[in-house]
């Protein structure tokens, strides 16, 4: 009996220690998903969502929901890759052939500073709305962009999954507070009396500006392999392939939900008010909280910008980090001659500057015009998605990625219907752009 006893304190014991460091390498590991849901929950969601909801009531709920569910295993390869090969997607590419990342590196240097100055513009708007403080979105922009330039060069990566954290927090319980305001006390608007037509060249083209970066675009998961593998060595700690998953499923559904919580709003909220939607940032971000807080009442409107600004300052400071360390390891990988034994630090923050620089340069030469680039840039991400999703589909079933960590048969199945679907609209959109 007392063998049996000490027996089954062992085993207790065990159990304690195995679940004490099950635990910590979840928590080691959490971190890169929760970037590419900041990244994420900005302009598709706090924008284009409420458009949606704001333009055409409950009728694209299921855009959104079928371009989260087809996008999410081409997203879901960033990690994978990055855990089970050691190196970024962006190496991937190269052992693909010339042809993939020559793919990659073009569709990135497309779409890259429309990319970044639409989020930018976005968060210049609503910083204005919430200090009151009436600059020019140029010059808000190039604020916004500085602040985001020092916290990155001051910390990199550790600076920049400490200020997500925090922010995700703030944005997720203001959402929540938000949502639920609207949902118990009801808009002012009805919301299922009647829908536009959504199948005309209006129509096609906002849904696919809509699912363009629903809930982010694909190139976002060779982002995620960079932050993964800095997580990395952040921690110095190599996490499972479970864990890895688990942070990004963390990070991409919460992205999902969120989603649809703004598309609920707009729909409850702003559908059927009769307001046209302003193309310039400033006016834009000042119709969005009046509606709400019309709505809601005056006391929403702290909640509410407070969840606008974070939700965009928050991509704002992904984006501007994702594209100089994508940047930086394309150089690397394409000319190692010239840039494998630089100072990669130096090479990055040279580059943090370059990049918001000529961001600011789209800003100028394209003025206010803030809704036009967010569908330019949302357009363009969801034409490259095919090809960027069968690159990652071809990368992780390549012949030197590990058998243990290549995707399952119903993962598969998903990628190829993913890329049906993502073809299939975008022949759908350039159908009605040049025949219709």
């Amino acid at each position: 009996m007392a063998e049996e006893s000490q027996s089954a304190v062992r085993d207790k014991e065990e159990n304690k220690t195995r679940d004490a460091n099950r635990w910590q390498g979840i928590k080691q590991s959490l971190g890169p998903g929760l970037l590419m849901a900041a990244a994420a929950i900005g302009v598709s969601h706090l924008v284009q969502s409420t458009r949606a909801g704001a333009t055409y009531g409950f009728a694209l709920i299921w855009a959104l929901i079928l371009a989260n569910f087809f996008k999410y295993p081409f997203l879901e390869y960033g990690p994978r890759y990055a855990i089970a090969t050691g190196e970024s997607m962006i190496e991937g590419y190269t052992r693909l052939g010339k042809w993939a990342i020559g793919i990659f590196v073009i569709f990135t240097l497309g779409t890259m500073f429309a990319v970044q100055a639409a989020v930018t513009i976005v968060s210049a708007s609503l910083a204005a709305e919430l200090t009151g403080i009436a600059l020019s979105p140029l010059l808000w922009s190039a604020i916004i962009l500085a602040i985001c330039i020092i916290l990155l060069i001051s910390g990199q990566y550790s600076a920049l999954d400490g200020a997500i954290k925090l922010i995700m927090i703030v944005l997720a319980v203001s959402t929540i507070v938000a949502l639920g305001a609207a949902l118990f006390q009801g808009g002012q608007h009805e919301v299922a009396s009647y829908y536009p037509n959504i199948w005309d060249v209006a129509g096609v083209s906002f849904l696919i500006a809509l699912m363009g970066w629903m809930p982010i675009p694909i190139d976002a998961a060779a982002w995620h392999s960079l932050w993964t593998l800095e997580r990395e060595k952040q921690t110095q700690y190599r996490p499972k392939l479970k864990e890895s998953l688990l942070d990004f499923n963390i990070g991409y559904i919460g992205a999902a939900v969120l989603a649809l919580g703004f598309l609920l709003l707009g729909a409850l909220v702003m559908y059927g008010s009769g307001e046209e939607y302003a193309s310039s940032g400033a006016v834009f971000a000042g119709q969005l909280i009046g509606l709400y807080t019309e709505s809601l009442g005056n006391w929403a409107y702290t909640v509410i910008i407070i969840a606008a600004f974070t939700t965009m300052f928050s991509t704002t400071l992904t984006v501007t980090d994702a594209y100089p360390r994508v940047s930086r390891r394309m150089l690397e990988v394409l000319m190692p001659d010239t840039f494998k034994d630089k100072d990669s630090l130096s090479l990055y923050r040279i580059l943090l500057v370059l990049i918001s620089l000529l961001s600011l340069g789209v800003l100028y030469f394209l003025g206010d015009s803030f809704t036009l680039m967010v569908d330019l840039a949302t357009t363009l991400s969801f034409l490259t998605a095919p090809v960027l999703a069968y690159l990652n589909y071809r990368l992780v079933t390549a012949e030197h990625m590990p058998d243990n960590c290549t995707p399952k048969p119903w993962l598969k199945w998903l990628s190829w219907s993913g890329l049906v679907f993502l073809t299939g609209f975008a022949l759908v959109y350039l159908y009605w752009k040049i025949l219709m």
